[in-house]
């Protein structure tokens, strides 16, 4: 018999763990599937050993996350570990592996909380051994407790004060960061500066890693543009033009950032309804103030519905769980909006701060239109001149884009390439952003075996009735 629940959720990040905590307390049966062995998503990962050192070195509002870890225990909710998402369906059919054996669930509800990715960042030698993400950095530090050594950071975003204070606090300071954003950028934030007041505490923050980080002498080049990683078989040094001179910063390590963008991948998947939200930068779900996507039976929660942070996504999870439990009569209308009221108020409170945050640190230009040369598409190394050629010969959007180069067919499924091929599209053809679209996602979204697909019919699934890899 193939699994029944109320409501499936994907993804134990803030969003997840929340929103199943919930929907146990309102009565309801819930499975919650996350591809990695532990709760907390990537901003809480592996928050359940974070102890001693690790755990200062992270701070406290990492370690808020334990709270969050300690409440899944109601007998209602069942966690499923190393369970990868291949395929999901409107009617709430999923199907996903773990541990090599593909099953599928059927849920009365699907909640998608698989939170962000980061952006993209194709710049010249972004493709060199020893660059990464910098997100990649911090899942060595909270999973495994490594740093790398003679590193730089380079980009955008608040983010990059955390990784680098974590560095310094874990004795391995960066040795240097570049940012490329400028003081107009901060100029024009200013019209966002009342919710910033509102989100005074993210500003305290802030202003306390960054005087964290002048104690500890780190470099800061603020205003930086052209910015390029030079290597032949590793990455050896950071080039930028700063103030008028060209500084080059000899490295072993870089890591990238411009900030996060939705995961979208299932929900397009999923035919969901999705727009251009121009303030971030990304495509985003389109979905109502509870969470609810254009799949009646389908919600979204946390950074996968828009960047908004962690507490933002607990706080949001939290009440798609309760207009769901409404949904499914578990709890009547006018208790959910008794419980409700406070969680919007505190939701809008988190979010006062993004708006002056996004225009404040925007993505650069130049990797939102790079030079010709530039790999935009690591997995089948096609470069930003390709899609232009491509544009002239009458290629409209990125899905044609495949039967000229490939790009978004490899291993990533367009994950870090979508957003570069649609924005150079766009520019190219002088078409929005909506109008340009996105790639057609289809599963399985993960890689399968055909092992794995073999064993349905003797795990609980239906057979080839409800699968659909077309």
């Amino acid at each position: 018999m193939m699994a029944e629940v109320n409501l499936a959720i994907i993804g134990a990040g803030p969003a997840g763990m929340a929103a199943a905590t919930a929907a146990a307390e309102a009565g309801l049966s819930v499975t919650l599937l996350d591809e990695q062995s532990r709760v907390g998503g990537q901003v809480y990962r592996d928050i359940e050993r974070a102890t001693g050192k690790r755990a200062e070195i992270l701070g406290q509002d990492y370690l808020a996350g334990r709270v969050l870890a300690e409440k899944l225990s109601e007998p209602e909710t069942s966690y499923v570990p190393n369970a990868t998402v291949w395929q999901a369906a409107q009617d709430g059919m999923l199907s996903y592996s773990t541990d090599g054996v593909a099953k599928q669930i059927t849920a009365d509800r699907v909640l998608i909380a698989t939170g962000a990715l980061e952006r993209p960042v194709p710049l010249p030698g972004w493709t060199l051994p020893g660059v990464m993400m910098a997100g990649a950095g911090q899942i060595l530090l909270k999973q495994s407790g490594v740093l790398a050594k003679r590193a730089v950071i380079a980009g955008a975003g608040p983010l990059i004060y955390l990784i680098a204070a974590q560095m310094v606090r874990a004795g391995t300071p960066p040795l240097a960061i570049v940012e490329t954003q400028t003081w107009a950028d901060f100029i024009q934030a200013q019209k966002h500066l009342a919710g910033g007041f509102r989100g005074w505490r993210y500003l305290s923050k802030g202003l306390g890693l960054i005087a964290e980080l002048r104690r500890a002498g780190v470099k800061r080049y603020q205003a930086a543009s052209n910015l390029s990683v030079e290597g032949g078989a590793h990455a050896e040094a950071v080039v930028v033009d700063h103030r008028g001179r060209a500084v080059r910063i000899g490295c072993d390590t870089v890591f990238l950032h411009m900030g996060v963008v939705p995961n979208t991948q299932l929900s397009r998947a999923m035919n969901l309804d999705h727009e251009w939200y121009q303030t971030q930068h990304c495509f985003r779900p389109i979905t109502d103030e509870w969470g609810r996507s254009s799949a009646e039976r389908v919600f979204i929660a946390g950074d996968g519905a828009g960047i908004f942070g962690a507490k933002s996504a607990e706080i949001v999870g939290h009440i798609a769980s309760l207009k769901i439990a409404v949904d499914l009569d578990r709890i009547n209308a006018a208790e959910f909006e008794r419980r409700v009221r406070p969680l919007i108020h505190a939701s809008a409170r988190e979010r006062a701060i993004r708006p002056f945050l996004d225009v404040a640190y925007p993505p650069s230009k130049e990797i939102m239109s790079p030079e010709d040369a530039t790999i935009v598409c690591r997995c089948e190394e096609v470069t930003a001149g390709d899609i232009r050629k491509y544009a002239s010969m009458g290629c409209e959007g990125p899905n044609q884009t495949k039967a000229f180069g490939r790009p978004g067919m490899g291993p990533c499924q367009g994950r870090y390439c979508g957003l570069t091929v649609s924005m150079i599209l766009a520019e190219e053809n002088h078409r929005t952003m909506n109008e340009t679209g996105y790639y057609r996602i289809r599963p399985p979204i993960k890689p399968l075996t055909l092992g794995e697909l073999a064993q349905l019919d003797e795990t609980g699934g239906d057979g080839e009735e409800g699968m659909d890899l077309g």
